[in-house]
């Protein structure tokens, strides 16, 4: 890429106002000092003395997360939290976040919040070790009246946003903010606004979304086209094509340290190296840095491959951000892609 088509892209991003629809959770990180260590006198098992406390938006709040870094002008988080402790740690971080708006976003007591809480042991010159996590989530389907509000927040943000990013985070289906309603909803906004670029990305796969454009990793092209993930870059390039003409919109997919790839329904393709590892690295976030950078660099006219390369230098300035899950911004990214600059 050319500094000058890179500073033509980004410029933009001030301009853009990009909406996040999806599973917000709380990332709560729970920093271990080994040399605190007790035992406890009531039980004899060891102690793990938690000496500070962090906290962040994860999830979808990830993606958010990186496109504050990029300097997009606003953003819409949609989605819910409980009315509980980590539902008012989780909107306090949020309300922290430059140009974030909470015009869209949901207390309610019919949902406890999403939450992450990562315990990190903290020894001396070593990297952070994460330990068993303990999450919290939601069990039973998300009920009724709050899916009725997630319709009414992305149909009303649709209509006066740049690009819409749907993350679908949860194992079992029609617990999150994405239920087949919403999916119902989304394929509304696509017949009303065929032009808004909308890209998702879903853990539980994308079989069944409507018209948008496709981000994944080669397991769950394998699991939507039959492709093992193992199988050559060309292989993966014609399944990814087959996908692009299905949707009629361009798919991206995340090949770990092969790079990505990209494919259009007219038959063009692109692809990006992963870069090296330049020390200890934590691939956490990688996959949300790459959706916010597809988002943000297709929204300001960026080509294909223009997007691939800025979203892979995006993902390695995040995966050597270790004990968090971090973010890359411009000037981060530009320093990795344009060295001579």
């Amino acid at each position: 890429m050319k500094p000058d088509r890179f500073r033509a892209i980004t410029d933009q991003y001030w301009r853009k106002k990009i909406a996040v629809i999806g599973d917000f959770c709380l990332d709560r990180y729970m920093e271990i000092d080994p040399a605190r260590e007790e035992v406890s006198i009531e039980t004899g098992l060891p102690v793990h003395n938690v000496v500070r406390v962090r906290s962040q938006p994860g999830g979808a709040g990830t993606i958010l997360n990186n496109l504050v870094a990029l300097g997009i002008g606003e953003i819409f988080p949609v989605g819910f939290c409980g009315d509980d402790g980590e539902g008012y740690e989780l909107r306090k971080a949020l309300l922290k976040k430059d140009r974030v708006r909470l015009d869209y976003f949901l207390e309610t007591e019919l949902r406890r919040t999403f939450t992450y809480c990562k315990p990190l042991r903290m020894d001396p010159g070593q990297p952070p070790l994460e330990h068993s996590r303990l999450d919290s989530k939601n069990w039973s389907p998300t009920p009724a009246l709050v899916q009725g509000r997630m319709i009414e927040f992305s149909a009303r943000v649709a209509s006066d946003a740049d690009a819409l990013i749907w993350l679908d985070q949860v194992d079992i289906p029609e617990t999150g903010v994405i239920t087949p309603r919403l999916l119902e909803a989304l394929g509304c906004i696509v017949s009303e606004l065929p032009e808004l670029l909308i890209l998702a990305d879903s853990r539980r796969g994308l079989r069944g979304w409507p018209s948008v454009c496709f981000k994944m990793n080669a397991a769950e092209l394998d699991v939507l086209a039959g492709i093992s993930a193992d199988a050559e870059i060309e292989w993966i390039r014609n399944a990814a094509l087959v996908v692009a003409r299905q949707q009629d919109k361009p798919v991206f997919v995340t090949l770990a340290e092969r790079g990505i790839l990209a494919a259009a329904p007219d038959g063009t393709t692109a692809a990006a190296p992963a870069h090296p590892p330049r020390g200890p690295i934590d691939i956490v976030g990688a996959g949300d840095a790459v959706m916010a950078n597809l988002a943000a660099a297709l929204a300001c006219g960026a080509t294909l491959q223009e997007t691939l390369e800025m979203s892979m230098a995006a993902a390695s300035v995040v995966v050597h951000q270790l004990g968090t899950t971090g973010t890359a911004s411009v000037a981060q990214i530009r320093e990795l892609l344009l060295p001579d600059a």
